[in-house]
């Protein structure tokens, strides 16, 4: 068993970051992580002791999936690739516990654990397949009742975090993928510099195989939504999201619409 792990940095904290390593270098199934730096400087350079970790910098940006396929590209035979945030951190065996799963579950390409915040409060990251009014509306007219009416559908206000379930929208924080189905996807689409790439990449990945919530594992997750702070980063976040609704369709996609229903249909009927 051949597991690899991907984390792109760009400016990030220390010691977040050397804890994010080494919780992926607790686990022995670990074979190789790959430090995608996208910094100005290659201060991460000194991450790199480990004999199981290689590093490569980027100092042009290259954008958050880009940095990522480098990697992908680098481990077309592992059977496993994860992909890390640098403010990721975890102990025990979530590593074999996500293999074990997705081992006994071949149509799983995607799991992603529970996520929790640093004070142990659980991350809503369990979403349906975004329409325009939801990526709109939650960021600019949050405050109105038919934007909240519209998000507590689309982020399964109602979602039970203690069950196993087929999601269509699960975080990038922490994507444990089967490499042979990420490979024949081509990884992140590289048009996505920042926002969306996950959303994107989830739904190709569930076009081919199931793409699962796996509650029985954690991990904690920083979560800054630096948009909400940085007119910089709001309008990577507003292009992004443009440049996914002209992919996969604004107001029309029948394949949004079918999947979404289907979901909540399902996790209605667990209830």
């Amino acid at each position: 068993m051949t597991i690899t792990v991907s984390i792109a940095l760009y400016h990030n904290d220390p010691l977040e970051v050397q804890e994010a390593v080494c919780s992926c270098l607790s686990s022995s199934l670990v074979k190789r992580i790959y430090l995608i730096d996208n910094s100005a400087n290659n201060n991460f350079r000194s991450f790199a002791e480990d004999e199981r970790i290689e590093y490569h910098h980027y100092p042009e940006n290259i954008g958050f999936g880009a940095a990522h396929n480098q990697a992908i590209q680098l481990c077309e035979n592992s059977d496993y690739h994860v992909i890390v945030n640098p403010d990721i951190a975890f102990c025990g065996d979530v590593v074999e516990q996500l293999t074990s799963f997705m081992d006994q579950h071949p149509d799983v390409g995607l799991a992603m654990p529970k996520v929790l915040y640093k004070d142990r409060r659980l991350q809503r990251l369990c979403k349906l397949l975004p329409t325009p009014f939801n990526l709109f509306g939650r960021r600019f007219a949050s405050t109105s009742r038919w934007a909240a009416r519209l998000n507590e559908q689309y982020e399964l206000a109602f979602f039970d975090y203690d069950q196993l379930a087929d999601i269509p929208c699960l975080s990038g924080c922490f994507m444990f993928v089967r490499n042979t189905v990420l490979q024949e996807l081509g990884g992140f689409d590289p048009r996505f510099f920042l926002y969306l790439e996950d959303v994107d990449l989830v739904r190709r990945i569930g076009q081919v195989s199931r793409t699962v919530f796996y509650p029985f594992a954690s991990i904690t997750h920083g979560y800054q939504k630096e948009s909400y702070h940085n007119r910089k980063v709001l309008r990577l976040h507003m292009k992004s999201a443009i440049q996914y609704f002209n992919k996969w369709g604004w107001f029309f996609d029948r394949e949004r619409k079918r999947i979404n229903k289907d979901t909540l249909k399902k996790l209605m009927r667990k209830m």
